[in-house]
């Protein structure tokens, strides 16, 4: 029955998933996605995870296996690698503006932020009224994956997806 199927055509299945901590954006457009193969009668399906740890991949995971079990495929293995590193990078502009919409300020640029590591505010552009007077409560946020800002202007306080 996998024969059927294109990698391509399992890609969009899969693009119907949601990050579980962020739903308005899929696995595909966060850069977690990276394959699809198949061997025989199984489909594997390779993910690297934000960070290692991160609490979200099981249920990411678990959501592959459901939406590919849908479709009559039942013999699933998920892989998580873990080289290379995942980095923001990997997230479509598509989906930084998503993010952007939903509350979020996306990383605004590429690679470490070394900054906010270290506990250092970054100017950011507030997701809710588009000001640049903001600052940092905490280098944590909602998820690990984050850091909490807040708009000197509007007060409203808003996730910064770190740069990693």
């Amino acid at each position: 029955m996998i024969q059927t199927y294109s990698k391509e055509q399992i890609f969009k299945l899969l693009s119907e998933i949601p990050d579980p901590e962020i739903p308005v954006i899929n696995i595909i457009e966060l850069g977690i996605l990276q394959d699809v193969k198949f061997e025989d009668d199984l489909c594997k399906v390779i993910i690297t995870p934000t960070y290692t740890g991160c609490p979200a991949m099981r249920v990411i995971e678990d959501d592959i296996r459901i939406k590919l079990k849908e479709i009559g495929i039942g013999n699933v293995k998920v892989e998580l690698v873990f080289s290379p590193a995942w980095t923001t990078d990997w997230i479509s502009d598509e989906a930084k503006e998503k993010l952007r919409a939903y509350g979020i300020a996306p990383p605004d640029h590429s690679s470490f932020d070394k900054q906010v590591l270290l506990g250092k505010s970054r100017e950011l552009i507030c997701p809710q009224c588009g000001s640049t007077k903001t600052e940092m409560i905490s280098q944590f946020g909602s998820t690990a994956c984050k850091a909490l800002y807040r708009c000197l202007d509007c007060k409203e306080p808003f996730d910064y997806f770190k740069c990693l």
